[in-house]
Parts: structure tokens; C-alpha cells; sequence
């Protein structure tokens, strides 16, 4: 036991890497990657594992809080850390692990406000882009799917006659996956503009063997990343709009949902957070009327976009 307790926290980092982050989905990777590289590395990798008790596991918070980062960050890696020290005293390793309540963390401060557009801003942002990507960006918009779910829809996921889309799979650059969870999988509906916008966009589309509705020349999903730095930037760069990514659709989604008057169930249930658990049935029984209604609200204050409004913008193609 002594010689487990004396190992290194570098030398545990790269194997707990190697045994165990590698099996996790791509999207925990990369933010686990980045945990690691910016706040656990650089401030834990020279202690030994039987070191990092609540002293130094103090230490540590109060360190990453020094960087500036919201309470939020500061949670998401100490679960990361917490995840790590639990493997490493399962391994057999002399450890402590990380309990909250023995904690000072950040207090909340000002409440962290996540990146979200005005109403005006969305409005331009919808009317300056050119399909493909004005059609992603109102599908993310007036259903609040998430960016890899949006760019992993199929023309066999929309049912244009009812009204309805069905969301069971999501794109991780350029890779398909399952939904990111049981909550996720599910069919929302689609909101009348939402539906005329997407019937035009079927009369432009060029078909591709897997019938994806956005694809790169290679007949693959394109990355969300790509989408970002290549498609959404050039539009807020010239509309005067501070850069963000595809995610602040879905805030500003949930902020048109909630000042909508949506009920807290209609706007767990559209967003699919985890804590959802809805089981699937025939389309009728999926979607209720309270629930079509919220998302039509939605739409409705986007109307004086319209969905024939020409893009004012013919350079980002």
C-alpha cells in the first residue's frame, strides 16, 4: 500500500488518461482534456496522490478560482478531479475523495450569464445568413436542438405534414452517435415558419447518400467548430455581434421559450435536460398541445423575419 500511496499525480494523470478517459464519449474528452491541460496539470501533477487531501484539494479551488472562471467551471473540474481520485481508490490507491461539503467554493456573485443573442440580433443574424447555414441556424433557433443534434438530422427525421422532428442521433465532427442520452432521444415539434423554412430548403437541397440535411463535399456532417469559426463568426464579425458559438441559439431559444410563458414542465420537456426522462410513443402521444403552442409562440415572435426574406449577405456561401 505504501508504494501505491507514493505515486505521482503526472504519472496517475497519464494512465487514468490511457485506462479510462479514452473510453468516455469525444465531447467529455475534450472538455476533460481541457480540465487537465489549464487548472489540474499545472497546479496538481507534482503532488502525490496520498497529498491531495482537503488541504490541498482547498488550495486547488482557490487557485482556479484566482483564474476568473464562473462557480459553473469551477464545479466541472472538481468533477473531473473528483472522477479521477474515485478511480485511483478503486485502483487501490491511497487517496481522498473529493466531498463538496468540505469545500469553500466561489459564492455566486453576479449570476453568470451563459452567451445568448437580443431578439433584434437573432432577427439579423437569421436574415443575413445564406442557406444551408440560415436553415441550421433557425432550426437551432426555434427548437432549441443542440449543435451536433441539428447537424446529425436526417430528411427521415422531419415529418413536414405533422409537423414534427424527430431527434435520436448527433454529430461529433463529422461522426455519428447516438442521442446524448435517453432524455435526448425524443421527437419535438416544428413550428410553423420553422416548417416553411425547411420545405424550401428540401426544393435547394443536393441529395447525398445518407439523406443528412447539412453535409461537407465528403458527404459527411460538417463539425460544429467549422460551422462556427467559418460560417457563424463572418456574420457576427459584420453585424457587429460579439463572437459566440452554436449553443447561444439554444439559450436564446430557452429565453424566447420562458418569456413565451411556456410552464417549467412544456420547457424541461423541449429542452431535454437530463433530469427529463420521457418515454417515447406514437407522435400524438409525444406532443401535446401545450407543448406545440410554446414553440409556435417561439416562431411567432420571429415572424417579421419570414421565412422568404432574402438574405441580405450572398458572400457566405
Amino acid at each position: 500500500m505504501a508504494k501505491l500511496s507514493a505515486v505521482c499525480g503526472c504519472d496517475f494523470i497519464e494512465r487514468w488518461k490511457i485506462e479510462v478517459l479514452s473510453k468516455q464519449e469525444p465531447s467529455s474528452i475534450r472538455a476533460v482534456k481541457s480540465h487537465l491541460k489549464c487548472y489540474i496539470v499545472p497546479h496538481l501533477s507534482q503532488l502525490r496522490l496520498d497529498q491531495l487531501g482537503v488541504e490541498n484539494q482547498q488550495s486547488f479551488v482557490t487557485r482556479v478560482a484566482e483564474a476568473g472562471v464562473s462557480r459553473k467551471t469551477v464545479l466541472n473540474v472538481l468533477g473531473t478531479l473528483s472522477s479521477m481520485l474515485n478511480t485511483a481508490k478503486d485502483w487501490g490507491y491511497t487517496c481522498e475523495p473529493i466531498d463538496i461539503t468540505k469545500l469553500a467554493l466561489p459564492k455566486r456573485g453576479l449570476k453568470y450569464e451563459a452567451p445568448h443573442f437580443t431578439l433584434q440580433q437573432l432577427r439579423l443574424i437569421l436574415a443575413t445568413a445564406c442557406n444551408p447555414w440560415r436553415t441550421l441556424f433557425y432550426i437551432l433557433s426555434l427548437d432549441g436542438l443542440r449543435a451536433g443534434e441539428v447537424l446529425g438530422l436526417k430528411w427521415d427525421d422531419i415529418d413536414l405534414n405533422l409537423r414534427l422532428i424527430k431527434v435520436n442521433r448527433s454529430a461529433w465532427y463529422g461522426k455519428i452517435k447516438t442521442a446524448k442520452s435517453e432524455a435526448s432521444e425524443t421527437v419535438l415539434p416544428i413550428p410553423e415558419i420553422l416548417a416553411e423554412v425547411l420545405r424550401i430548403y428540401r426544393g435547394e437541397w443536393k441529395p447525398n447518400p445518407d439523406g443528412f440535411l447539412f453535409v461537407t463535399r465528403n458527404n459527411r456532417p460538417p463539425s460544429s467548430n467549422k460551422v462556427v469559426e467559418y460560417r457563424l463568426w463572418p456574420i457576427l464579425d459584420m453585424l457587429g455581434i460579439p463572437r459566440c458559438g452554436l449553443h447561444a441559439f439554444r439559450h436564446t431559444h430557452t429565453s424566447l421559450l420562458l418569456d413565451s410563458g411556456a410552464t417549467p414542465a412544456v420547457a424541461q420537456r423541449q429542452l431535454r435536460h437530463s433530469d427529463a426522462r420521457t418515454t417515447l410513443g406514437i407522435y400524438g402521444h409525444v406532443v401535446g398541445n401545450a407543448h406545440r403552442e410554446a414553440v409556435e409562440k417561439v416562431a411567432s415572435i420571429l415572424d417579421p423575419v419570414g421565412p422568404k426574406l432574402e438574405p441580405v449577405v450572398q458572400f457566405i456561401q
